[in-house]
C-alpha cells in the first residue's frame, strides 16, 4: 500500500491522505478582499484530492501585507470577502482547510513579482514597513521602523483578532508564518534582529516575541482546530538562524502546544546561497522531526510522485506539502495515486474521467450514464 495514501494525523485533524497543498500568495486580492480569483484558483484546488488546502499567507494588517494584492483577515469586509471562498469550497469538497497567517515586516510594501517586486515607494503608495530593528532588507531600501513595546502589543493583537476571524470562518487549521524573512523570521534571525531588549540578543531573546505571537494564539485556537508553524530552518547566510537554533525554537513550540511545524529554509537575506535541488529542503524537516518529534510537513520541489512516496514512508516527514508542482498540475494527487496504487477523493461530477485502468482510483463509484 502506497504510504503517501494513507491516513495521518496533525494534532486534532485527521488528514485522508498526506498531501498538502502549501499557501501560495496570488498577489490578487483588493484591499486584503478575496476576490474571483480567488473563488477560481482555491476552489479548483478543492477538488484535487489533496488532504488540505492552505489558504496563501494572509497578512494580519494592512502593513503586514507583502504587496497592494496580498489577502488580508483583519476587518469585517475582508472577513466576509474570504468567507465567501470557503463556503463554497465547504458546499463541494471535504479537503481541510488551512490558513496562514503572517505579517511581511521589513519586507512590507513591495510590487508583485510580476511587476518587479521592488519596494513601492511611499510616493506611489508604499505604506510603512515594520521590524525588530532600523535595518532594511535592501541596503538600497530605506530603514523600516523598528516596533516598540505598542507596537509588538499591536501586531500580537492583530494575530489573535484574524485567528478569531479564521475560526468563525471554520478553518481547521492555522499556520503561523515564521519563515521566509518575514516578520516572525525577522525576529528570530540575528542577521535582522539587533535589538539590545529582551526580545534580540540571545537566542531566548529573539524567540521571545515569536513564542509570544504563538501562545497567543494557542490561547485562543482551541483544541479542536491545528494550529502549527513555518519555519525557516536555515538562512543560507553564515552566521544566521540555522538548523540548531531552530530545533531550539521547535522544541519551545512543542512545549506550548503546537500541533505541527512545516519546514522551509531561506528569505531573510539577499546574500542566501541556496543549492536549490529536488529534496533540498527535506533533510531539515527529517532531522527537526526525529529530534523534537512533532507532525512534520516537508516541503520544497517535491514534484514526483515517487519522490513524494520515498519522502513518507523513509520516516523523513509526515506529510509533503506541494506548490508550483500543484499550480502546474492541479489533478497532482490523482495523478500520483493512479501511479503508486492509492485511492483520492473526487467530486461525483468528475467520476466519470476515472481511466479503465486505475478503476479503483476514485473508490467504488456506481452509475448509470443514458
Amino acid at each position: 500500500m502506497s504510504q503517501l495514501f494513507t491516513p495521518t494525523q496533525a494534532g486534532p485533524l485527521r488528514l485522508a491522505n498526506r498531501i498538502v497543498i502549501a499557501p501560495m500568495c496570488e498577489y490578487s486580492a483588493d484591499a486584503g478582499c478575496a476576490t474571483d480569483w480567488h473563488m477560481i484558483h482555491l476552489g479548483h484546488l478543492a477538488l484535487s484530492g489533496a488532504a488540505l488546502l492552505f489558504v496563501e499567507a494572509t497578512a494580519v494588517e494592512p502593513d503586514g501585507r507583502i504587496t497592494p494584492g496580498d489577502l488580508g483577515l483583519w476587518s469585517d469586509e475582508t472577513e466576509a470577502a474570504l468567507g465567501r471562498v470557503v463556503t463554497a469550497m465547504r458546499r463541494y469538497s471535504p479537503i481541510k482547510l488551512g490558513i496562514q497567517l503572517g505579517h511581511a515586516g521589513r519586507k512590507a510594501s513591495s510590487h508583485a513579482p510580476w511587476d518587479g517586486g521592488q519596494l513601492v515607494p511611499s510616493t506611489e503608495g508604499g505604506w510603512q514597513g515594520w521590524a525588530p530593528s532600523a535595518l532594511p532588507h535592501n541596503e538600497s531600501e530605506p530603514a523600516p521602523q523598528a516596533l516598540d513595546a505598542a507596537g509588538l502589543a499591536r501586531v500580537r493583537d492583530a494575530f489573535v483578532d484574524s485567528a478569531r476571524r479564521a475560526l468563525r470562518l471554520g478553518f481547521d487549521a492555522i499556520e503561523l508564518h515564521a519563515a521566509h524573512g518575514y516578520l516572525m523570521h525577522q525576529f528570530l534571525s540575528p542577521l535582522a534582529n539587533r535589538r539590545d531588549d529582551a526580545y534580540g540578543g540571545s537566542l531566548e531573546n529573539r524567540m521571545r516575541f515569536p513564542l509570544e505571537v504563538f501562545q497567543a494564539l494557542r490561547d485562543v485556537v482551541p483544541a479542536s482546530v491545528a494550529l502549527g508553524v513555518r519555519v525557516s530552518a536555515t538562512d543560507w547566510v553564515e552566521g544566521g538562524w540555522d538548523l540548531e537554533q531552530t530545533t531550539v525554537f521547535a522544541e519551545a513550540l512543542k512545549a506550548r502546544g503546537c500541533d505541527f511545524i512545516d519546514v522551509s529554509s531561506g528569505g531573510v537575506s539577499p546574500q542566501q546561497k541556496i543549492p536549490v535541488a529536488p529534496n533540498y529542503q527535506v533533510p531539515f524537516a527529517a532531522e527537526i522531526k526525529r529530534r523534537v518529534g512533532m507532525p512534520t510537513i516537508a516541503v520544497g520541489l517535491i514534484t514526483e510522485a515517487a519522490q513524494a512516496e520515498e519522502i513518507v514512508a523513509s520516516g523523513q516527514a509526515d506529510m509533503v506539502a506541494l506548490a508550483r508542482g500543484m499550480l502546474y498540475d492541479p489533478r497532482w494527487p490523482w495523478h500520483a495515486a493512479a501511479q503508486l496504487g492509492g485511492q483520492v477523493d473526487a467530486p461525483r461530477q468528475y467520476w466519470r474521467s476515472q481511466p479503465r485502468e486505475h478503476k479503483a482510483l476514485f473508490g467504488e463509484t456506481r452509475f448509470g450514464q443514458r
